[in-house]
Order: structure tokens, then sequence, then C-alpha cells
């Protein structure tokens, strides 16, 4: 199966999970029809926004930084974060992600249920 990028179904939303600005996000295959999957999706902030903390039970969520910088709580650990980085948050941990670079922090997002 292919998938064109003018295919895919793209969000803006804001305050996303309660964090600052908004998100695009952009949904890179329909999740609902993979098994054990929950999203899988390419995530734009721009400078200054955010997505609010918030914890990953019976899953895990997956960052992959594409481009840009930021800052991630990784369960209540501030950490600097850039591109080709990988940021994991499962088992009942939490996190946040914020761009606090100049340009737009733009990462892969997927999430796998179990």
């Amino acid at each position: 199966m292919v998938i064109h990028r003018n295919e895919m179904k793209v969000e803006e939303k804001e305050r996303l999970r309660d964090g600052e600005g908004s998100a695009r996000m952009t949904h890179l295959l329909d999740a609902s029809a993979e098994k054990n999957a929950r999203m899988f999706a390419e995530i734009t902030l721009n400078q200054g926004s955010s997505i609010g903390y918030h914890s990953h039970n019976s899953e895990t969520e997956y960052y992959f930084i594409i481009s840009g910088s930021g800052v991630v709580n990784d369960n209540g650990k501030e950490v600097q974060v850039k591109q080709g980085d990988s940021i994991i948050t499962g088992n009942g941990a939490s996190h946040s992600i914020k761009n606090t670079g100049s340009v737009p922090l733009v990462f892969h997002a997927v999430i796998v249920t179990y």
C-alpha cells in the first residue's frame, strides 16, 4: 500500500493536551486500521508551542525528532532534544514537549498499545 502525502489527513489542534499554541498533525496512516496502534503522525510545533504533560498507560509513545529543537519533560526531568533524537514514553510514564528553538519542531509520533 502506498499513501501519498496529499491523501493524508491534516488537523490543527489548539492547546494539545493543555499545551501552548497549536500543533499540526499529519496522520501518516489510519492507525485504527492497524493492530496494536493508536497513532502514526507527523507533528509540527511552531516556536513556543507545546504538547502538555500527559501519561501513557497500557501503551508506549515514540517521538522521532526530524528537525528543530525543544525540551521534553521526561517523567519529571527536563531534557533538551534536537534532530535525530528519539523519546520513548510508556508503562505509566509521563511526558510533554515544547519547541524552544527558532524554527518549527517536527517529529514523528507513534503510539503502540498493549
